[in-house]
């Protein structure tokens, strides 16, 4: 194992933040891989599950059994991890700007330069190595006036040449759940497969870019942009929510590690041959058929279904009572599906998303993901 440290620019004199990157494997043979856990800082299922994949990783580094290249940063958000607000943990926004820590990633295909098309061929292996060196070259370019940014070009860094790339979160109460591309459909369902993931969220632009979506997107947007030219999907990137933020404990990370470590054996990048995974417990659906529960007012919450429970159109999913008025206020599904968020507070605010469920029949537009 090599340990990579970068001190990252632009914190307050006297204090440093260092993102650090354990690599595994020999670089430059075989298959590429890039997992960070918990860019939201606060998502400790994430962490847990890296440190399982850390020890798994050198083991089977000493025994000669990895086949490609494996990126681990065990903490990809130090900024993050230390935004402490009276004693409260935030994780998910930078308290410099309220900015989310994972949107906002720049569109890496529209930084690679029209020129670029020149050293293109009939050869897809060749034209994935001069992209990706484009694309590292564009990330290279991207301004790091803050920490937080630096901390973005860092990550992408890391990941922007990697065949897979796995995101590690959690949510606030939740089953597990993946996120991905459309065209890497069969991809996320043996991922999810694996690590019993009750629902699979398609998008093919999920909005406000995402680091997940910022590595394999570009990808697709190439393709489009120079069509004559075989430019295959060249990144396979997820983000996978390990349940929620409660949801700690060795058996259950040691599993999810081993069901990662299955995944990527079955895409050879470790020796051996890989378990076939058992038989998936949901169907892909479309990220904008995912339905947010929102609180119309101020309240109590009640809820009524669990992450993990199926809902007709019309179910109840939470009840909503005014401590002022005594109003209850019930919420329901409108299009029915899995519930697979929720909220771990039960107080809400106006507008606050509650609930999230994987649904078949409804469409979104714009922005997708939570806030």
């Amino acid at each position: 194992m090599l340990t990579e440290t970068h001190a990252l620019i632009g914190t307050t004199p006297g204090l440093r933040a260092e993102l650090n990157v354990l690599r595994f494997g020999g670089a430059g043979s075989g298959p590429k891989v890039a997992i960070q856990a918990a860019l939201h800082a606060d998502e400790v299922p994430a962490l847990l599950v890296a440190q399982c994949l850390r020890e798994r990783l050198a083991a089977l580094e000493a025994q000669g059994q990895l086949l490609g290249e494996v990126r681990l940063l065990p903490v990809a958000n130090p900024i993050g991890l230390g935004q402490r607000v009276l004693g409260h943990h935030e994780g998910r926004f930078d308290l410099r700007d309220g900015l989310n820590f994972n949107r906002g990633f720049s569109d890496l295909a529209a930084r690679v330069p029209d020129g670029v098309h020149n050293a293109l061929g009939a050869d897809p292996a060749a034209n994935v190595a001069t992209l990706r060196r484009a694309l590292r070259e564009a990330v290279l370019a991207l301004p790091v006036q803050t920490p937080t940014a630096h901390l973005k070009q860092q990550l992408l860094l890391n990941a922007v040449e990697c065949d897979i790339v796995l995101d590690l979160h959690c949510d606030s109460d939740a089953v597990v759940h993946l996120y991905a591309l459309d065209v890497h459909a069969p991809l996320v369902a043996e991922l999810g497969a694996r690590l019993g993931a009750q629902a699979v969220l398609l998008a093919m632009d999920s909005g406000d870019g995402p680091f997940d979506e910022a590595c394999s997107r570009p990808w697709i947007l190439l393709q489009q942009r120079w069509p004559d030219f075989p430019i295959p999907p060249a990144c396979f990137a997820a983000t996978v929510e390990l349940r929620g933020e409660t949801d700690v404990g060795f058996a259950q990370a040691d599993a999810d590690a081993e069901a990662l470590i299955g995944f990527l054996r079955a895409r050879g990048v470790v020796a051996g041959a890989a378990d076939a995974p058992p038989p998936p417990r949901c169907k892909a659906t479309p990220l904008s058929a995912s339905e947010p529960i929102h609180a119309p007012h101020a309240g109590i919450v009640v809820f009524q279904a669990t992450p993990g429970q199926s809902l007709a159109a019309g179910d109840l999913v939470a009840t909503l009572v005014d401590p002022t008025t005594g109003r209850r206020t019930a919420l329901h599904t409108e299009g029915g599906g899995l519930m697979y968020a929720r909220i771990a507070t039960r107080w809400a605010a106006a507008g606050q998303r509650l609930a999230k469920v994987a649904g078949q029949t409804l469409r979104r537009s714009g922005n997708l993901l939570s806030a």
